[in-house]
């Protein structure tokens, strides 16, 4: 097994250490256009190997000779979202970047699968998809994982109860039109609707949707990276063991919940084809509208996209 993480930066490397850490791969690829920040990051990762007992190969690249023969390609390259910043306000100058490193790493790996980080995560994901030609079950967006892990976090924090007894569940698009589900968001299988006020819920929703702008305003110069790397490897680690997990990811649709050619946040199953399936839910008028909603706006934007 072999994985290609572009982007070396805070998302990038912290991803790569993950995947060595888990050793979910014999050879990890660091890639990035700064000349010696990839090399040094992957050396430094290798040189922890003996004392973390991983025995993984991590190389540092400039170039995507390195990269041939991936099975699986993380692509976090892009400019950071910063304060004051919209996710729409990323798109142009991020699509390009994208668009270089998919056609740049799909020479080298074509039979590889691509998980997308970079934001604004649903259009990034298109213009991978779209630009490297490939079955949309093997081009995907890293957002839902995410969205949801960040609704545990507050449910668990509101309610003072481990992490691991807090489900939850997001769909749609990743930002100010993301549809989290209370009805299906559970503490040790009860309802959240049964353990917290509306009120609560609605500002707990409110805090999941703003979840990355909070981070961004904390730290004034970079953004949220120890959360996304985690839940970009727990779909990679999916994939590796072939796990058959029901993930909340960016996926393609044709006709699923009603919608078309858009890439939008809904559960799939992820196994070693990638995407196996798109799981369909039940969801009321309200929840399909703000769907439906959700993904208008992502559309909206790919139509502005120059590929």
């Amino acid at each position: 097994m072999k994985i290609t993480v572009i982007g070396a930066g805070n998302v990038g490397a912290t991803t790569a250490q993950r995947l060595v850490d888990k050793q979910l791969a014999n050879e990890v690829v660091l890639v990035d256009i700064i000349e010696g920040v990839p090399q040094g990051k992957a050396l430094d990762m290798f040189e922890a190997t003996p004392v973390e007992k991983t025995d993984v190969k991590v190389v540092g690249s400039n170039g995507y000779d390195e990269t041939a023969n991936s099975d699986i390609i993380v692509i976090t390259a892009g400019i950071p979202r910063k304060p004051g910043m919209s996710r729409d306000d990323l798109m142009n100058t991020n699509s390009g970047i994208v668009k270089a490193c998919t056609e740049a790493a799909v020479a080298k790996s074509p039979r590889s699968i691509i998980i997308v980080v970079s934001n604004p995560l649903d259009v990034m994901t298109y213009v991978a998809w779209k630009v490297s030609g490939f079955e949309r079950h093997r081009v995907m967006g890293m957002a839902g994982v995410l969205d949801v892990a960040r609704f545990r976090s507050f449910i668990a924090m509101e309610l003072n109860v481990s992490v691991e007894d807090v489900n939850a569940f997001v769909l749609g698009g990743h930002g100010d039109s993301m549809v989290p589900l209370p009805r299906y968001s559970t503490v040790a299988g009860i309802p959240i609707t049964e353990l917290l006020s509306q009120a609560t819920i609605d500002r707990l929703v409110k805090r999941t949707r703003d979840g990355g702008i909070e981070i961004v305003n904390y730290l004034k110069t970079g953004s949220a990276y120890y959360a996304p790397s985690s839940s970009a490897v727990a779909m990679v680690e999916a994939i590796v063991k072939d796990k058959k997990r029901i993930l909340p990811c960016s996926a393609f649709m044709q006709g699923e919940y009603g919608l078309n050619d858009t890439f939008v946040g809904v559960p799939v199953k992820l196994g070693k084809k990638g995407i196996e399936e798109i799981i369909q839910i039940k969801l009321n008028p309200d929840e399909q509208a703000a769907l439906k909603k959700s993904a208008d706006d992502v559309s909206q934007s790919i139509a502005k996209l120059k590929l």
